[in-house]
């Protein structure tokens, strides 16, 4: 029988951090570019996490060199895929392959083991006196890693700024028609370079909640798929943050039922399958007819008007 309290606990903290890294996600594509290296930026961040906390005991630390590093992946993305008009799909995968053949290497080298990190101070769970006790939820919602209250806060925060800020409707411009937003006097390289490094700093904090929170150590490959899942969950919610923090928490459930399932009733490999059907059924069904930002995707070159071709 299901563990309500349980359930609703692994839901949250599975769901973290596909919204953070999604919301990373939609800030890049809302400024036009396709951001698919959302699992190397995580991974790189829960590799520097760990690192971080090891070298000075402090997972702050950790958390602030996650976030750098994951910036600074992101920004080789940027400069790869803006300033030289690469493919920008290509780009993306080869984030993916850096961050993680860089970090299975760099395991070996600074720890000396292949498979996984020794343990490191992390962040505990943060417990709200009297609403922990609440029963069946109180336990689940108040009695967890502040990591998972800051990422519905992050979606809100998200969507006030694309939708409620000057800011935001520069980056939207720049997603759907750059060639106008120029004419208006408004640089649009500038907007996409931040964009692309805001994606890392989110996919920074979501690689360090893996490894600073979920396990306090880091382990080979451990993001494993969880960018390529923010990314359906990007496209399953529309490019909204509010809806793709939804989405986030509908694969969070999914990846839930693998492990609050009676483990001796069904077949474990089919268990460890939910999460990636649930995605792919999820695409299927919901993401035909859903567009992007026009110009996701294009290259820019500034004062041609036009975008890079070959």
């Amino acid at each position: 029988m299901l563990d309500l309290t349980e359930l609703v606990a692994s839901t949250l903290r599975f769901a973290a951090p596909l919204i953070f890294a999604a919301l990373g996600g939609i800030i890049c594509e809302r400024a036009g570019v396709v951001n698919i290296g959302l699992e190397g930026l995580m991974l790189s961040g829960a590799f520097f996490g760990v690192l971080g906390s090891y070298l000075t005991g402090s997972p702050w630390a950790g958390l602030l060199l996650a976030v750098a590093a994951a910036t600074v992946l992101a920004l080789l993305h940027a400069v790869m895929s803006i300033r030289f008009g690469a493919d920008q799909i290509i780009s993306g995968t080869a984030i993916n392959l850096i961050a993680l053949g860089g970090t299975s290497y760099l395991l070996v080298q600074l720890y000396g083991s292949p498979g996984s990190s020794p343990q490191v101070s992390g962040f505990g769970s943060t417990q709200v006196p009297f609403l922990k006790d609440i029963p069946v939820l109180g336990p689940a919602l108040f009695a967890q890693s502040w990591f998972l209250w800051a990422a519905p806060l992050c979606a809100i925060a998200v969507w006030w700024l694309l939708n409620r800020t000057v800011v935001g409707l520069r980056l939207r411009a720049s997603g759907e028609a750059p060639k106008a937003l120029e004419a208006a006097g408004v640089p649009v390289l500038p907007l996409r370079y931040g964009a692309v490094a805001a994606s890392g700093v989110l996919c920074g904090v979501a690689g360090a909640y893996l490894s600073l929170s979920l396990l306090t150590a880091f382990s080979e490959n451990m993001t494993a798929g969880r960018g390529f899942i923010a990314l359906a969950a990007v496209i399953f919610g529309g490019w909204n943050p509010l809806r793709s923090a939804a989405a986030g928490l509908f694969f969070g459930f999914a990846s839930a039922l693998v492990i609050r399932l009676p483990q001796n009733a069904i077949d474990p490999q089919f268990l460890n399958m939910i999460p990636y059907v649930a995605t792919i059924l999820a695409l299927v069904i919901f993401g035909r007819g859903v567009r992007g930002p026009a110009s996701s995707g294009k290259p820019y070159r500034p004062g041609a008007g036009s975008r890079v071709t070959e």
